[in-house]
């Protein structure tokens, strides 16, 4: 079996028609080339993965070009391992695109969400705040009480409370794959994908599939 994903880029969402005609809502996903930089054997990892590497880089460090040298020399600037059980189907070097996708196929996909910077309650936790009557004049969005004074006097590790949101790794399960384009080695993909346009997105096929 072949490697089970690829790094890529979300483009954006788009709407397109499916092989029944529906109109779907879709995320685009540029994914690949990328290019076999390592082969991970059980004999010195313990495990069988694929490392593969994907966008260029500006410039490399002396490590880094070392370590992609025996694969090309090419200047890749993300990298990223993926497991195999046919090890034996890959060489350094290799070419790997969107042919690896098919339509009607199930991926899980992977990214960093967007970052919403310090935010409050009622934003992060979905909280109602509190009422807006009887003099509360600014208490709106406030969290209330957090915890009781004499006992246990100290506020619980876990309570959700105001602070740093989003800027998170975040995968979606299951989305299908509507449709292919081979020759700009893009995937629609329905429904969203985390992240903002042009973020690194990590797509695999999906480990269990539900409907």
């Amino acid at each position: 079996m072949t490697i089970e994903g690829l790094l890529g880029r979300k483009l954006g969402t788009a709407q397109v028609f499916d092989d029944q005609g529906r109109l779907r809502g879709v995320t685009a996903l540029a994914v690949g080339p990328c290019y076999v930089t390592q082969l991970i054997t059980p004999e010195r990892n313990g495990y069988s993965a694929v490392q593969v590497g994907f966008g260029e880089a500006k410039r490399l460090t002396k490590p880094a070009a070392g370590h992609l040298q025996p694969s090309g020399g090419q200047k890749l600037r993300h990298l990223a391992e993926f497991r195999t059980s046919d090890l034996s189907s890959h060489n350094l070097g290799d070419r790997i695109g969107v042919e690896l996708f098919e339509p009607g196929q199930r991926v899980d996909v992977s990214a960093t969400s967007k970052g919403r910077g310090f935010q409050g309650g009622v934003k992060r936790h979905g909280f109602r705040g509190g009422p807006r009557t009887h003099g509360q004049s600014d208490r709106h969005r406030a969290p209330g009480s957090i915890g009781a004074g004499t006992s246990p006097g100290r506020v619980f590790k876990g309570t959700r409370m105001a602070g740093h949101m989003g800027a998170r790794r975040v995968t979606v399960r299951n989305l299908e794959i509507v449709a292919r384009n081979e020759d700009e080695n893009v995937i629609f993909v329905a429904g969203s994908v985390p992240g903002a346009d042009g973020g690194l997105v990590r797509v695999r096929r999906t480990r269990k599939v539900t409907k």
